[in-house]
């Protein structure tokens, strides 16, 4: 595909999110994106075959992006509590805005897979932040920059607690003190 195909993708994806963000997964059609996006349905079928393949995409990268972001500030020496600031400073921000938050989106699409048990793409995205997490957890230690803790308690603490913060935002208004008093409990596990 060339560099025209690749960019109307990113065009599909980027108006795509906002959709799923709005209805979930569920009610998001391929008509729905054809008329965020401007395309007709051949130009959108051209390049994906459904709602699923698009969401897909989506979640991956939305999942590399972050494991590229880590990979590279840890790869640069940067000092383990500035690269977790500015981590948590984003998570605060995405727990705190329900209305582009993709967690019932990704709970929708993740819990009509499980019928297909040969498809295990939730629990390989989740292993892959949990790696990422031990990671950085280890990166922090190893430098004298976080304390030694149990780095499993700690990652369930951040992926459970962001994951259901954003899944109950997107459905119910949230007290904004919540994902502040999460990131404050993180902190304090974490840095000495």
């Amino acid at each position: 595909m060339g560099k025209k195909g690749e960019e109307t993708k990113r065009l599909i994806r980027e108006k795509a999110i906002s959709l799923f963000a709005q209805k979930g997964f569920k009610n998001v059609t391929m008509k729905d994106i054809c008329c965020e996006t401007g395309l007709s349905r051949g130009g959108l079928y051209r390049h994906y075959d459904s709602t699923r393949q698009i969401f897909s995409e989506i979640v991956n990268e939305l999942m590399s992006a972050q494991d590229n972001e880590l990979s590279e500030k840890m790869n640069q020496g940067r000092p383990a509590p500035q690269i977790l600031e500015e981590i948590l400073d984003r998570y605060c921000r995405e727990m705190s805005d329900r209305y582009t938050s993709l967690s019932a989106a990704i709970f929708e699409f993740y819990s009509e897979q499980q019928q297909d048990s040969s498809n295990h793409m939730l629990l390989k995205q989740y292993a892959a932040s949990v790696d990422m997490w031990r990671t950085f957890i280890s990166y922090g230690a190893e430098r004298g920059e976080f304390k030694n803790v149990d780095a499993a308690e700690i990652i369930d603490v951040i992926l459970f607690s962001y994951q259901g913060v954003r899944m109950f935002s997107a459905i119910m208004p949230l007290d904004e003190q919540i994902p502040r008093r999460i990131i404050s409990h993180v902190k304090k596990a974490l840095l000495p």
